[in-house]
């Protein structure tokens, strides 16, 4: 039986200075923006959108301020809204852990906007460039959530080869649940929405590819997660998680229809004017 090793969450101790392993992850998922960005300016249709370095940097500073207040936000008014508000200047712990990629998700959003806003870059052209930059970042977070001891996994079947005793929690089999987060919502999207992003779509497909595969994977992984609380949705019961992962999965469903259809129906028109001529 595999046991958690409960490692101690400070990476470095320089004096009255702790640097802990939660804001290493933070730094590790900006520094592979940079490195996949990088990758991503070198894609013809992105070099012929006109994206630049200096574009990256940007959408870094903008993101980065987007990710780390919204998804603490987040994790305030989304889940433990009555433990914060009892002790407001935790909110601002945000080295101990907590934070909600929901409300993170909604701050890059918010962010995106004002970038794409004030650069002229156009809010849809933004959200499909970052896109694919996005999945490895979030598994570093979810790495950190697993050094933390956090977000532990519901009880698993003792012979599973890796369930894992929690000792912070109790002495039961439990699925490790930030590192199945950490593949499935991370790794495995990663290569399937760099792979889609690396050929031209119409504007917006990229991002709907991203807030489907997210909702999919996120609401498959929540299965093996002790649920933050449970809603009634449609008479059955599910986690918050996958109340909050239902309206990506469906935007993005409704985004797609729209996307292609318009798509097909420009393709009409251009082949009957050329009948027409």
């Amino acid at each position: 039986m595999l046991i958690h090793p409960l490692p101690d969450p400070v990476a470095i101790q320089l004096g009255p200075l702790a640097i802990h392993w939660y804001g290493l992850m933070y730094v590790a998922a900006f520094v592979q923006f940079i490195l996949l960005g990088n990758l991503r300016l070198r894609q013809p249709h992105i070099e012929q959108a006109g994206w630049n370095r200096k574009d990256l940097d940007n959408l870094l500073f903008y993101g980065a301020f987007g990710v780390i207040i919204g998804g603490r936000l987040g994790e305030v008014f989304f889940y433990n809204p009555s433990y914060f508000l009892s002790h407001p200047l935790e909110i601002l712990a945000v080295w101990q852990g907590g934070m909600s990629y929901h409300g993170g998700f909604i701050g890059v959003f918010i962010a995106m906007w004002f970038y794409g806003k004030k650069y002229h870059k156009g809010f849809i052209p933004v959200l499909d460039f970052i896109a694919p930059l996005v999945p490895l970042g979030y598994a570093a977070g979810r790495i950190g959530n697993f050094i933390n001891a956090e977000l532990p996994g519901r009880v698993a079947d003792a012979s599973l080869p890796w369930a894992m005793i929690w000792p912070n929690v109790d002495m039961l089999p439990r699925h490790p649940s930030p590192l199945y987060q950490a593949l499935f919502d991370g790794v495995i999207m990663f290569f399937l929405l760099w792979g889609f992003a690396r050929k031209p779509h119409p504007d917006g497909a990229v991002s709907a590819f991203y807030l489907f595969l997210y909702g999919i994977t996120r609401f498959f992984t929540e299965y093996f997660r002790i649920p933050d609380y449970t809603v009634s949705f449609l008479g059955v019961t599910i986690s918050a998680g996958q109340m909050l992962s239902l309206p990506m999965i469906l935007a993005a469903i409704i985004w797609f229809s729209h996307l292609y259809a318009r798509k097909s129906h420009d393709m009409l028109n251009k082949t009957w004017h050329r009948i027409d001529k």
